[in-house]
């Protein structure tokens, strides 16, 4: 299998990480002008399943180093399997309310909010878990990010006093699913021996292994949790899965694209987790709110009109983001 060796070939994922995570919720963006954020759910799982199929027979089993993909997942422990798909079923419940406070309050509010509050919760659950890297640079990025996240809630509010109870309900959606979030990677990490991708420990998985038996746990839990919302939305009507099927071909392909630009960034950040340790790892990956915040604010226009203030409060945030990260890279290098 392909094994990253190098700490900076490690941090070069993770800010395609970054990219990823920070995207996806284009798809969702375009997919929803006619399709419901619930319909287009299934798809992006489907597309995070399809590419961990690819992954696990191309990278996960090519080359001489470490096991491949089918030797790795018939020594697995039940123990691993388990954990890893519980990180499958938290990440899928917290991702499903990102999703609907997309389609309420946009990916510029959502998307910093929740991941950006998963960042600050989720890096201090990993690193005392694995801890790697310099503490003290490593928790001042962190809590940079956490002014920045600060901005952004101050702009959302400054933006939205003219917001609906819809968007309103689109916050807190956001700040439910990042408390989630910030949960789901340690489980994911534990199933894998982060010390040693060349030869794991007998009974853990590889990373290839890992990322595919999570998204088993996406898979088959969206069937309950996609089911609820789509019987109780949070918003509008009940949608159907006959609504679901009359979809046309490339509507599910926009859906189903999401999900492997989701998958890439995911399973970049496991593989890349074994030189950068699985906090830094997590909290690069977690910098995609600023990727989002700037979909959402440049290309999609989500603040348009807004007040000299709250775009000074933006671009303080995306100083600010940036500054953190920059301090989250260095810490792994020390």
């Amino acid at each position: 299998m392909f094994i990253v060796n190098s700490y900076t070939l490690a941090i070069v994922f993770c800010f395609i990480t970054m990219l990823c995570w920070g995207s996806w919720g284009n798809t969702q963006k375009l997919a929803g002008k006619k399709w419901r954020y619930e319909l287009f759910y299934w798809d992006y799982t489907i597309g995070i399943l399809l590419f961990a199929l690819l992954l696990v027979f191309t990278l996960g089993s090519f080359g001489d180093s470490g096991r491949s993909f089918l030797e790795d997942i018939q020594q697995l422990e039940s123990k691993y399997v388990v954990s890893a798909i519980i990180g499958g079923i938290i990440f899928n419940a917290s991702n499903i309310l990102l999703a609907a406070s997309v389609s309420m309050a946009g990916m510029s509010v959502a998307f910093p909010l929740g991941v950006g509050l998963a960042l600050v919760l989720g890096v201090f659950i990993n690193y005392f878990s694995t801890p790697k890297g310099d503490p003290v640079l490593l928790f001042l990025g962190v809590f940079l990010i956490m002014i920045a996240i600060i901005c952004n809630g101050i702009a959302s509010g400054k933006k939205g006093e003219e917001q609906t109870s819809g968007s309103k309900k689109g916050v807190i959606l956001a700040a439910v699913a990042g408390v989630l979030m910030s949960l789901f990677y340690r489980f994911v990490a534990a199933a894998m021996d982060l010390d040693n991708f060349e030869s794991p420990t007998p009974g853990m998985a590889t990373p290839y292994t890992a990322f595919f038996i999570f998204t088993i746990g996406i898979f088959l839990s969206n069937f309950v949790f996609n089911t609820i919302v789509m019987k109780r939305p949070f918003v509008g009507s009940p949608v159907s899965y006959k609504e679901y099927f009359a979809g046309n071909f490339k509507t599910h392909l926009v859906g189903i694209f999401g999900g492997l630009v989701w998958g890439l960034g995911t399973a970049f950040s496991y593989i890349a987790a074994g030189k950068a340790g699985a906090a830094i790892s997590y909290a690069l990956g977690q910098g995609a709110p600023m990727i989002a915040a700037f979909w959402g604010v440049f290309i999609w226009k989500e603040f348009a009109g807004s007040s000299k203030s709250v775009n000074r409060l933006l671009a303080l945030m995306f100083v600010l983001f940036i500054a953190g990260l920059s301090l989250i890279v260095v810490s792994g290098g020390n």
